[in-house]
């Protein structure tokens, strides 16, 4: 029994081991990883870059851009790899093209649309003052003073 426990104790270690690369990284690989990671979004958060997220994907994508920089690919060659595995969507700033294109035009199409619906508003709000009503005729005014006349004026 007492093996036993020995032996779980030494396995249990060894799960929380870390591999030599990992413990001791190397800088210039650790630098394009997260030259690379800032230029990518992270697909859970959506809102940061693989490089800036803790989300368990993030990391892995982190691990898979040092495993691809270990098997000696360019930046190029790891961006194109994401985009086919993940779309254009990984990528923090997206090529303009034809599947992209409400990404990049989408809010300035909104912006002007919000401009135009304000401005059309404006346009036909009608001014404090009563500007549209008739003028009254002199006949209108007595008869209107008269009546003021009649009643006792405040």
């Amino acid at each position: 029994m007492k093996r036993a426990l020995a032996v779980l104790a030494f396995a249990s270690s060894l799960a929380f081991g870390q591999a030599l690369d990992l413990a001791k990284p190397d800088p210039a690989v650790e630098a394009r990883v997260k030259a690379l990671g800032e230029e990518l979004r992270c697909l859970v958060c959506q809102n940061q870059t693989i490089a800036d997220s803790a989300a368990p994907l993030a990391l892995d994508l982190r691990n898979q851009i040092r495993t691809q920089i270990g098997q000696g690919r360019s930046d190029d060659q790891i961006r194109a790899y994401m985009v086919e595995r993940y779309g254009d969507f990984v990528l923090y700033k997206p090529p303009f093209k034809a599947t992209t294109a409400l990404l990049w035009v989408g809010p300035f199409a909104l912006a002007l649309l919000g401009i135009g619906i304000l401005v059309a508003i404006v346009r036909r709000r009608k001014p404090a003052g009563n500007a549209d009503a008739p003028a009254l005729s002199a006949e209108k005014r007595a008869e209107i003073e008269r009546m003021l006349d009649e009643t006792g004026r405040p």
